[in-house]
Order: structure tokens, then C-alpha cells, then sequence
């Protein structure tokens, strides 16, 4: 797992905003500055797969996110975009103010992955913010058990423990 930034200052509210604010351009404009950025990685990516909202979520927002990002950066990079590999198969309440074993009890089971597009391919699973990394580490059991052959994960952004995680 890799992340781009640390969650503070610009990035964080570029984030809130393509969040919760609708700004769905930034999305373009974030995956342009990230593809120098996934150069250096130098992962070979057969698909790339966004952490799934869940219903609920996605109807209030009408968007994913993760895909305003994740979609052109595939472009970008010649990567086939692939949402409908995994898929939330719980609701799940936010994570935020959740410690990092509430976190990891939240998610577990919640997703799903489709094996006939995930088997034996290497996924580049995306999502916004790593805090504890329970929701990336749920997402990849899905997909590795559904057979993909690797499973890479890539956020925006890591939140550090002084953004208010209580460990335990």
C-alpha cells in the first residue's frame, strides 16, 4: 500500500470537497497529479478497482468518489478501469471517530469480488484516505480470495495518528 500525500493542508480539502462538496472535476485534476507519482511505483496493473461505496452512501452522493480519481488516472495510464470487480455487500457505518479495531470490526466482510474479471489479474485497489488501512485490507482479502493474482493499493492521501485515530 502506498499513499500519495499525507491528509492536511490542500489535499485535505481537495478531498472534502470532491467529498462532499460535489466539486466532481477535481477528480481529473487529482489524477493528473498523481500519475507521476504512480510512475515511480512502477507497478504493472492489469485493472483498476475503486474501494465500493455502499447504497445508501452512493445514493446521497450519487458518485463514487475514489472513481472521479481512479477512472481517469486508468486513462492516463492505459489501465482498464474496472468498478464492477468488487462490491460492498454490507452496509457499514463511517469510519470516522471509529479506533482502529472498531475500524477493522466494521468492514469485515463487507465487500465482495466478482471472480470471473478478477481471477488471476494484478489489481491496483484505490481509495481516498488510509487511516488504519481496514478497509483497503478487507477490499484485498475479497479480491485475492476471488483469485486475483496480486493486489496493490493506492490512496491519496494517509492520515498520521494525530488526525484523531485512537489505536487499539
Amino acid at each position: 500500500m502506498r499513499s500519495w500525500l499525507v491528509f492536511e493542508g490542500p489535499i485535505r480539502r481537495a478531498l472534502h470537497t470532491l467529498k462532499y462538496r460535489r466539486n466532481v472535476a477535481l477528480g481529473d485534476a487529482l489524477a493528473q497529479y498523481l500519475v507521476e507519482y504512480v510512475n515511480v511505483l512502477d507497478w504493472s496493473v492489469d485493472l483498476v478497482v475503486p474501494v465500493p461505496l455502499g447504497r445508501r452512501r452512493m445514493n446521497e452522493r450519487g458518485y463514487n468518489q475514489v472513481g472521479l480519481v481512479a477512472s481517469p488516472l486508468a486513462a492516463l495510464q492505459g489501465w482498464r478501469y474496472s468498478p464492477q470487480v468488487l462490491a460492498r455487500v454490507r452496509e457499514t457505518r463511517s469510519q470516522v471517530g471509529l479506533s482502529a479495531a472498531e475500524r477493522r470490526e466494521n468492514v469485515s466482510g463487507a465487500f465482495c469480488a466478482n471472480a470471473a474479471l478478477a481471477s488471476e489479474k494484478t489489481i491496483l485497489l484505490m481509495d481516498d484516505v488510509a487511516t488504519t488501512g481496514a478497509t483497503l485490507v478487507s477490499c484485498a482479502e475479497a479480491l485475492l480470495k476471488a483469485g486475483a493474482q496480486t493486489v496493490y493499493a493506492l490512496t491519496l492521501a494517509r492520515a498520521l495518528p494525530h488526525h484523531g485515530l485512537q489505536v487499539v
